[in-house]
């Protein structure tokens, strides 16, 4: 029912905490800022919630698609949802009932608004570009075949340094591999690994969620396995010093380990499977694992010369070449197999450089790609990254003299711009 039309009863939009994976996808996408969460659960809050399902489609598994038909006198509080371990059930009619003190409490509810930007103040919000479909012709992506309740279990065999710095640095090639256990992948989806152990509270951890960085037949050709790119975390946003619990477990892992593996996750950051389609790539440290697993589809379609030239394009970034993943692979790739740009922020005796000063520098290629309609631009990495990026590309559309709300509305359309940054 909806909510503007009448204030007693509303459809009021909840999240599974079974499903939910805390990867903080919808808090990021949310316009309104209606989401929010602490260590527990990820929660939506009743009185700013405005429906406008920008969240949905980019959940990897789904749990942020759950409603309940009540009363608004009656809406779970923010509170009340931390709380939660399971979704409550729909309310019987009984529980659906109102008295005339609950009308007066429904009149006033929506007095809480989302913050509205000052008059004339012009809101960037890149997220709003960003697809929430996939190519037209990518292949069709399995999704929540293994939840936290059903997690399938994968065996490590293989984890190495795919950096040159030392610890505080390093970045962790992991292989898994599923044995005689179904676990389709498409190069751009995610899998949630889950630590061992509880945390502060004395809960299980919830998994934590890696981007796949194999092509579609597994990191060894036609075996039933993935890899991963994982950064060892060993310091918080703010410089201080901590102990990331996953990622040191997983970049710790010992080959003959097992792993305990929720997923796959994602439906819509799929590479196009037309062979002749461009791909540009964009991405920041991990962010790198999707874009090597379509780089290493398209090289191995080009080893068995069912390759027709779509151009590949990377615009790869990182503090200094010691800390970029898999700089030596990308150096041995043909040139005329991929466009390579790298921009490094900290390189010693060097000026600052970041993915978005290498796109302007390639401004007029990237004008020719974005006036193709065989062209696919994918972003991933750190969320810091996504609108400078997403303003680089308007701006390069712009000063080609192409209207701006129309290429970034086909790309968004036609599921050819997709974002993923955390």
């Amino acid at each position: 029912m909806d909510m503007a039309t009448d204030v007693t009863i509303i459809k009021q939009h909840l999240i599974d905490p079974e499903i939910c994976i805390r990867c903080n996808t919808c808090e990021a996408t949310c316009p309104v800022n209606a989401i929010t969460h602490d260590d527990n659960n990820y929660v939506v809050r009743a009185d700013i919630c405005n429906g406008c399902m920008a969240c949905i489609s980019p959940c990897p598994t789904g749990s942020i698609d759950n409603w309940r038909t009540m009363p608004v006198a009656k809406a779970y509080s923010i509170e009340e949802q931390l709380t939660w371990e399971v979704l409550p059930a729909e309310l019987t009619p009984e529980q659906m009932e109102v008295d005339a003190a609950d009308i007066d409490v429904a009149a006033s509810f929506g007095a809480a608004t989302a913050p509205v930007a000052p008059a004339g103040e012009d809101v960037f919000n890149s997220a709003s570009y960003g697809a929430t479909t996939p190519p037209w012709s990518a292949a069709k992506a399995f999704t929540n075949l293994y939840g936290p309740k059903n997690a399938t279990t994968a065996t490590v065999v293989g984890n190495y340094n795919c950096t040159d710095a030392g610890f505080d640095s390093e970045t962790h090639h992991v292989v898994l591999d599923f044995g005689s256990m179904p676990f389709p992948v498409l190069e751009g989806q995610s899998i949630g690994i889950i630590p061992p152990g509880t945390d502060a509270n004395g809960k299980a951890h919830m998994p934590r969620q890696y981007s796949v960085a194999s092509p579609r037949n597994g990191e060894r050709p036609n075996y039933n396995n993935v890899a991963l790119t994982v950064k060892r975390v060993t310091v918080d946003h703010a410089g201080n010093p901590v102990r990331g619990v996953a990622s040191n477990y997983v970049c710790d892992l010992k080959v003959g380990d097992k792993v305990q593996v929720v997923g796959p996750f994602g439906h819509s950051f799929l590479m196009p499977n037309h062979p002749k389609s461009h791909i540009v790539m964009i991405c920041t440290g991990t962010g790198s694992a999707p874009m090597r697993a379509m780089t290493e589809w398209r090289r191995r379609l080009r080893a068995s010369g069912k390759f027709e030239g779509g151009k590949l394009m990377l615009f790869f970034g990182a503090r200094t070449q010691q800390e970029l993943p898999y700089f030596g692979p990308l150096q041995n790739l043909p040139k005329d197999f991929i466009d390579v740009n790298l921009a490094f922020s900290r390189a010693p005796n060097q000026p600052k450089r970041y993915v978005q000063d290498v796109m302007r520098e390639r401004a007029a290629d990237l004008a020719q790609l974005l006036q193709d309609g065989a062209t696919h631009i994918y972003v991933c990495g750190l969320k810091s990254m996504e609108e400078g990026v997403v303003l680089t590309l308007r701006d390069i559309v712009r000063d080609a003299g192409l209207d701006w709300d129309s290429v970034a509305g086909s790309l968004k359309k036609e599921g050819r711009l997709h974002l993923e940054t955390y």
